[in-house]
């Protein structure tokens, strides 16, 4: 995603940041700790290589995520939040309270008891 010139609110911004299915999920993933490429893609069903590594690398370029090559053989590359990253974890963590409460409200407490979140 290319950062754009002009906005017409913080908002906007913040909006762009965090815009789409995966991100907001690649960052809550994220805040549980560092993984790699193949753990995140195990970790968040349905997301296919590519369109992680495009949003990876979207949320690299605004600051939120950090690629880190570990030495060795073979290669190890790790993702983490950076401290952007850490901060907009905030918002997806009350996003992810409102979504339970949503849930609970619909009666989807199985789900959520499976998914570890009640």
């Amino acid at each position: 995603m290319k950062v754009r010139d002009t906005y017409t609110c913080p908002l906007e911004l913040t909006h762009d940041i965090i815009r789409g299915k995966w991100k907001p999920i690649i960052l809550w993933q994220l805040g549980k700790g560092a993984a790699s490429l193949s753990a995140l893609q195990n970790d968040i069903e349905g997301i296919g290589q590519k369109m992680l590594l495009q949003h990876l690398g979207e949320l690299q370029t605004f600051g939120m995520v950090q690629k880190e090559l570990q030495e060795g053989y073979p290669l190890k590359v790790e993702y983490s939040l950076t401290d952007k990253g850490r901060r907009m974890l905030s918002i997806i963590s009350a996003m992810q309270e409102i979504g339970i409460e949503l849930m609970k409200e619909d009666g989807k407490e199985e789900f959520l008891k499976n998914k570890g979140l009640i």
